[in-house]
């Protein structure tokens, strides 16, 4: 029991880092709400689960090879800089009244979290890396099974994270200023760019280099 617990803050010790989730998170909670910051952790949830399997399954060769590393960067940048300047657009636009279309905004931001994971690199030499070797050292100690169960204590970790940052960031949109949230939103909207450039020099040094 002991052990599944230390597997569950091994979650949230993967999720806490600021990266461009969670900038999306806060950014999707300031305008929109918890729902709405939920969303785009789920989405993310379910694109690690993926990686997550592929690793499991063993068939994460596939996504060591170099190529498909620099399509996945490729892809994340056009993604990040995308959200990231939309954020910044729309700053001016937060407000606190219920944002209108509900369930097609609910919906885009389970994608943007979803896209945002699955064109992540750190996302993959995570899952490649750390989740890899985690269950090659595990294997021989534990059964397959009990590894699975071990793996979703790392998932229930990464789920109470994103929900605590849902919270957090519907908390801040009510009780902080129109200006300090318009504020918030554009240095996350900025740091979805600057991660989208992250990602895009990787990329280019991969195809070009």
């Amino acid at each position: 029991m002991n052990l599944f617990i230390g597997y569950i803050f091994l979650g949230l010790s993967l999720s806490a880092p600021i990266g461009p989730i969670n900038a999306a998170q806060l950014d999707k909670g300031i305008r929109g709400g918890f729902w709405h910051a939920w969303a785009v952790g789920l989405g993310a949830l379910l694109a690690d689960l993926g990686y997550m399997l592929a690793v499991y399954f063993g068939v994460s060769h596939m996504l060591d090879a170099p190529y498909i590393r620099a399509f996945l960067s490729l892809f994340g940048f056009m993604v990040l800089l995308y959200t990231g300047i939309e954020s910044i657009k729309d700053a001016g636009k937060i407000t606190t009244q219920p944002l209108r279309g509900g369930d097609s905004l609910l919906l885009k931001s389970f994608l943007s979290g979803f896209l945002m994971s699955l064109f992540n690199p750190l996302s993959i030499l995570f899952w490649l890396g750390i989740y890899g070797s985690i269950l090659a050292d595990a294997a021989n100690s534990f059964p397959m099974d009990q590894l699975l169960i071990y793996s979703v204590g790392i998932v229930i970790g990464i789920i109470i994270w994103d929900f605590s940052m849902a919270a957090a960031s519907s908390i801040f949109r009510n009780i902080l200023t129109d200006r300090v949230l318009k504020g918030i939103s554009i240095l996350s909207g900025l740091s979805l760019i600057g991660f989208g450039v992250y990602f895009g020099v990787q990329a280019s040094r991969m195809l070009f280099l």
